[in-house]
């Protein structure tokens, strides 16, 4: 089978592979304990689950978006 077949590259491949293992670290990090009615939990506002995690999960897709539009190399 001829490699013009396929949408993407193998780079291509790699670039999606990493972009979606950034987003599943930035969804790792904004779980937690949650609050319940009996318990507060000030962990919620933590700087990690409010500003660290969503940034890592659009970098995550930002390296994904860039690997689709990303034209593979010719050989």
């Amino acid at each position: 089978m001829s490699k013009k077949n396929y949408a993407f590259g193998k780079n291509n491949l790699i670039l999606i592979a990493i972009g979606m293992a950034v987003v599943i670290i930035g969804f790792l990090l904004m779980t937690g304990p949650s609050t319940t009615i009996d318990h507060f939990e000030a962990d919620i506002f933590s700087a990690r689950r409010i500003k660290i995690a969503p940034v890592m999960c659009l970098i995550g897709f930002v390296i994904m978006i860039y690997a689709v539009i990303k034209k593979p190399k010719e050989e």
